[in-house]
């Protein structure tokens, strides 16, 4: 097995209910097309108080990252991201049965929440570095906010993440 522990890591701060990170998603795969396994790309939770869902889409999410299909679980409530503010929890739990996962399991994390620590923990840190809102990244040491614009992040994305791998564009 490979060692990628030096390889660097784009932490990005997202809401599942965000339109927002939903249009991100493109940037996301297209930076996982590009660098495959050389960049680590994380999700982070950053659930909006405005969004009465976004924090149990959070545990939903770590629930699924739990169960082994995480980022595809994520894109999959972002895809449908108005319907959860509509649906909620019942979203939820379709999304997490239609990519053939525990639904059991989701229903007992939501209630237990197993996963909170987790959630929380990536708010404070957010808060700490001054995410404002989703979706925010941050790579290299630097913060991109998306959440104005995400008009040439990608590239600049791209740009720290190539000078962190030592290639030139």
């Amino acid at each position: 097995m490979e060692d990628h522990s030096d390889r660097p890591v784009l932490d990005y701060w997202c809401e599942l209910q965000c339109s927002d990170c939903h249009r991100a998603q493109g940037d996301l795969d297209a930076l996982r097309e590009r660098y495959g396994e050389r960049l680590e790309i994380r999700l982070r939770h950053f659930p909006l108080e405005k969004h009465k869902h976004a924090y149990a889409a959070a545990q939903a999410a770590e629930e699924a990252f739990a169960q082994g299909r995480g980022d595809a679980y994520a894109a999959a409530v972002l895809a449908r991201s108005a319907e959860l503010a509509e649906r909620g929890e019942e979203l939820l739990l379709e999304v997490a049965r239609e990519l053939g996962l525990d639904a059991g399991e989701f229903e007992s994390a939501l209630i237990d929440g197993r996963h909170l620590l987790i959630v929380d923990a990536d708010q404070a840190e957010g808060k700490a570095i001054g995410v404002k809102g989703t979706p925010t990244y941050v790579v290299g040491g630097e913060r991109l906010d998306g959440g104005k614009s995400q008009e040439g992040l990608r590239e600049r994305i791209e740009k720290i993440v190539d000078g962190l791998l030592g290639e030139s564009a």
